[in-house]
């Protein structure tokens, strides 16, 4: 493979770019800072920093939107500055292997093309992978095989439920329900019980710190708005309050995950009772969510050991190894 290619996965929160230049992956916030909607004021993790801290004259957004791009002006933006970052400011030509997610249409996959085609970052080929193959990838799963595997991408926006068998996508159910929604639940529920409103970032920080407070016996602190008062106040709530409040989240992708499992051929589905289901995303992380899945489905649940880059991870076997290379397509008229 030649020494300039690169994969990428776009995520709603997060972008993830592999480099073939140095075997390395660069991950930052997909946020964009735009000032009097016309300069870039900020992007990446310094855009993240000014999020929901910023006047109304600063219009700080993600440019995709349920694992689909919604803004492709910005996101054309973002894409040329993170890979002037990774090359040092100096773009040279490449070939670029692009993860979509299964369930979307050719009208949505045309749009990862033409992100690249016209992002001025001098892409000689374009080529597309299925998300759910390169997270099989990125699990150390031979997705050429004919074993049967089922992938639950726990997602920002979603979660892409997969089965996977021969290098294709047997069957795939993709949900609104993943990180933000564990956010929205996090803030709802300490409304409720604190009358306190909190920000986003808030909800994220405590949801990522729920099973070191769990383990430690702590409560969650969390900082904000007094719903009575109007004073910015600190407050102390239990974890449990909170598991028991995603529960029902998690319960939704457990429903989801039986649905696509009644749909399952029956050889396929020997394999998946034999090797278990396989969680990914950075929504996995979340205390609870695998156990959950396991006592719904009963079950093996299979953690991915880089849950928010294991797709990058899997598309560098797609670029390294020419035995994966036949996993990646080009769509009938886009790169030659």
């Amino acid at each position: 493979m030649n020494s300039h290619s690169f994969g990428i996965d776009l995520g709603t929160s997060n972008i993830k770019i592999y480099s073939h230049l140095d075997d390395s992956i660069f991950i930052e916030k997909n946020m964009i800072a735009v000032k009097n909607k016309v300069g870039v004021l900020a992007y990446g993790d310094s855009a993240y920093e000014m999020y929901e801290k910023a006047p109304g004259s600063i219009n700080i957004s993600y440019p995709l939107s349920n694992g689909v791009i919604a803004d492709i002006k910005n996101m054309e933006i973002l894409i040329k500055f993170f890979m002037s970052n990774i090359m040092k400011n100096n773009v040279k030509p490449a070939d670029f292997f692009m993860a979509v997610p299964t369930d979307i249409t050719e009208v949505e996959k045309r749009a990862f093309y033409d992100l690249i085609k016209e992002s001025d970052v001098k892409a000689r080929k374009i080529m597309v992978v299925e998300k759910a193959l390169a997270n099989g990838l990125g699990m150390d799963i031979d997705v050429k095989s004919a074993q049967g595997v089922l992938i639950a991408d726990v997602g920002y926006n979603t979660t892409d439920i997969s089965i996977i068998s021969l290098g294709g996508i047997v069957i795939s159910r993709m949900i609104k329900c993943g990180g933000l929604i564990f956010d929205e639940t996090i803030k709802n529920v300490i409304r409720n019980e604190l009358c306190l409103y909190i920000g986003g970032k808030t909800a994220e920080q405590v949801k990522m710190q729920l099973r070191d407070l769990e383990a430690q016996r702590e409560d969650a602190v969390v900082y904000g708005r007094d719903i009575v008062t109007g004073l910015p106040v600190e407050r102390h709530i239990e974890t449990a309050k909170i598991d028991e409040a995603l529960a029902d989240n998690f319960n939704t992708i457990v429903d989801n995950i039986k649905i696509v499992l009644e749909r399952t051929p029956p050889e396929l589905s020997a394999d998946i009772f034999r090797h278990g289901i396989y969680l990914t995303g950075g929504g996995s992380l979340v205390n609870h969510l695998a156990e959950t899945i396991e006592k719904g489905t009963g079950l093996k649940v299979n953690r991915a050991a880089e849950p928010l880059s294991n797709v990058a991870i899997g598309l560098s076997k797609v670029i390294n190894n020419e035995y994966f290379t036949s996993v990646a397509y080009s769509i009938e008229g886009m790169s030659k």
